[in-house]
């Protein structure tokens, strides 16, 4: 299990601790792996170096091999976020799957860490999940101590200090933190290399290359909010068509100075008749 002895791992203290808790055959891959976890932690396999075996059997999400390993990634989402003159969108789908499985189709891909914040899965759900919540926990503390709102600088570091000091682990994240601070609108992606970029406008998923094609053309700084709205709906809309492991829900956030508000969670498929029959008019009258 990981809790505050984490960095204690390959020392003397942590292999006294082992013998003491009796755990672990010494073996790499133990034919059968023990779990002790307890409230407010989580488990790692139990064997010597948990880092190790996370790096040969989850190779997807610890660099950038994909053959050999155990445990193979099969992830599939697209979430996009823009800046604009009038705050910030946030549009993501709800379709969670396994491969060719979907296992659910309303997946919360949005993390609304408190009201003037917002982070987005994508990746492993369970890992952006803890995670996310766990830095909402982080900022209400900041809040506690300083008598203020965090910065979404600030949160979207301390997001991206945890996954770097998990790197090797097996997390797989790619999130973007975006909200309105002192300093305006801000937006981060944060990913489970600890890596931590500042933008105007991303996307992230299987489907964030269809997204990215809709943004770069009609994306412009000066959208209104209704054409803001639409763009991220319809980015979402083209990413959900074209890639399988995407779809479900469109549940689309516009973050202003007064914080977030939710603004629609339209079916992908009402989107589809919707955008088709506006396509078939068009025809029409160009011919």
């Amino acid at each position: 299990m990981v809790g505050n002895d984490i960095l204690d791992i390959g020392t003397a203290k942590h292999e006294q601790r082992q013998q003491q808790m009796g755990a672990g055959t010494g073996a790499m891959c133990p034919t059968a792996i023990q779990f002790v976890g307890e409230p407010g932690q989580f488990d790692v396999p139990n064997v010597p170096d948990p880092a190790a075996f996370c790096r040969a059997n989850f190779a997807s999400a610890s660099g950038n091999k994909d053959s050999n390993q155990a445990i193979k990634f099969a992830k599939g989402t697209t979430t996009l976020a823009f800046k604009f003159n009038g705050g910030i969108i946030v549009s993501v789908d709800s379709r969670s799957t396994m491969g060719a499985y979907i296992a659910s189709g309303t997946v919360k891909k949005v993390i609304e860490i408190n009201p003037f914040l917002l982070g987005t899965m994508a990746g492993g759900a369970a890992d952006c999940s803890f995670w996310e919540r766990n830095l909402g926990t982080q900022c209400r503390m900041y809040e506690l101590r300083n008598k203020k709102r965090i910065s979404v600088a600030a949160a979207s570091k301390l997001l991206a200090n945890t996954t770097n000091a998990y790197r090797g682990y097996g997390l797989s994240m790619g999130t973007m933190i975006t909200g309105w601070d002192e300093t305006g609108p801000q937006l981060y992606y944060v990913d489970s290399d600890g890596t931590r970029l500042k933008g105007n406008m991303f996307s992230v998923g299987s489907g964030s290359t269809y997204a990215y094609g809709i943004l770069d053309n009609y994306y412009r700084k000066d959208l209104t909010v209704e054409e803001a709205i639409d763009l991220g709906k319809r980015a979402i809309y083209h990413a959900t068509h074209r890639d399988a492991y995407s779809g479900g829900i469109n549940n689309l956030y516009h973050v202003t100075k007064g914080g977030w508000t939710k603004i629609h969670a339209i079916d992908v498929n009402d989107m589809h008749y919707e955008f088709m029959e506006e396509k078939k008019n068009a025809m029409e009258q160009s011919t």
